[in-house]
């Protein structure tokens, strides 16, 4: 496949999961409550990253801000870090990706900067995705392990709870103890595994295109050609002539 299809597929697919990334990182709806079997509907409850919203039957909807860093779980907290990292990464890569295409010329940038370029982009891309789908994947064992042990409590299990408690504090206050509303998975979480997806590709693709660019180029090795002079033999009388003009002249 040619390096300028693999470099601008690599490149759209970057950019899509940038966005997507970025989009799953600001969203509220982390986690949302599960309406099953739940009577009073009039509450909806959801939670993100950043912030806790409850919006009413009648549209209203109210939302506190998760703020410090002391009061959460370390799991949420490097689910936060994941993310962040994840969306720094995406966006340089896709920065670098714009100078490394092949169909942007530049008079002062050889081939082999490009090459390069690619491969960085690349880098950068499979780990974001990475990321992303560490930081989903780590709040979603999260929003599990919790439901488990609300749906065990409230059903009249004795263990978990206070356990269910430091989880739910962890996760911006999901699960609990018996009666407490249970969560389930919301939108932003198949955003950002989606988004990690994509960046993996992009970045695999990123990656190829640089092994073809390396291998459709020659190297060049600078050299000087080195030409021996060309021996001509003298004619015999030649020598002859000029020993006697010395010895005429030494007369």
């Amino acid at each position: 496949m040619a390096p300028g299809v693999l470099q601008n597929g690599g490149f759209i697919l970057g950019l899509i999961g940038a966005a997507a990334l970025i989009a799953a990182t600001a969203m509220n709806k982390w986690s949302v409550k599960d309406r099953q079997g739940d009577v009073v509907t009039s509450v909806y409850t959801y939670k993100g990253l950043w912030q806790d919203c409850e919006t009413a039957s009648s549209g209203f909807t109210e939302c506190r801000p998760l703020y410090g860093l002391l009061g959460f779980s370390g799991a949420f907290q490097a689910v936060r870090a994941l993310m962040i990292v994840g969306v720094v990464l995406s966006v340089l890569g896709a920065l670098i990706s714009v100078f490394s295409l092949s169909c942007l010329t530049m008079n002062s940038m050889a081939e082999t900067t490009k090459a390069k370029m690619s491969l960085t982009a690349g880098i950068m891309f499979i780990i974001a995705g990475v990321c992303g789908i560490a930081g989903a994947s780590v709040y979603a064992s999260q929003i599990v392990a919790s439901f488990r042990m609300s749906t065990y409590n409230n059903y009249g299990g004795g263990y978990g709870g206070n356990m269910g408690m430091g989880m739910g504090g962890g996760m911006g206050g999901m699960g609990g103890m018996g009666g407490m509303p249970t969560y389930t998975f919301g939108p932003a979480l198949f955003v950002a595994w989606i988004g990690g997806g994509v960046l993996l590709i992009g970045g695999i693709l990123k990656s190829l295109a640089f092994r073809e660019m390396v291998k459709d180029e020659k190297p060049h090795y600078p050299g000087v050609a080195y030409k021996p002079q060309s021996r001509t033999k003298s004619d015999p009388g030649d020598h002859h002539s000029e020993g006697g003009k010395k010895g005429q002249n030494y007369v």
